[in-house]
């Protein structure tokens, strides 16, 4: 690919800014306290839909869904990945 790329250093949170910031967001679905063992597939699909359905200040209040169509063309609720 030819890009730059960059590794956080172990324990050092605060470099992985948007990491953290996902993980945060699907706490709100999954608590740290909950066992990932019996979650099925479908709740996954339906908490990872919900968050690229959420408007964002930093892609100007636009979805993630959205933004990604607008500069691939593809619509990434069409993929498999996301299919309900």
């Amino acid at each position: 690919l030819n890009c730059k790329s960059y590794f956080a250093k172990p324990y050092h949170s605060w470099e992985r800014g948007q990491n953290e910031n996902a993980n945060g967001l699907l706490r709100q679905y999954f608590p740290k306290t909950m066992s990932l063992v019996n979650v099925a597939c479908n709740e996954v699909k339906i908490a990872v839909n919900k968050l690229n359905s959420r408007p964002r200040k930093c892609l100007g209040f636009k979805t993630p869904y959205q933004v990604f169509f607008e500069r691939t063309g593809i619509d990434a609720r069409q993929l498999g990945v996301v299919r309900l």
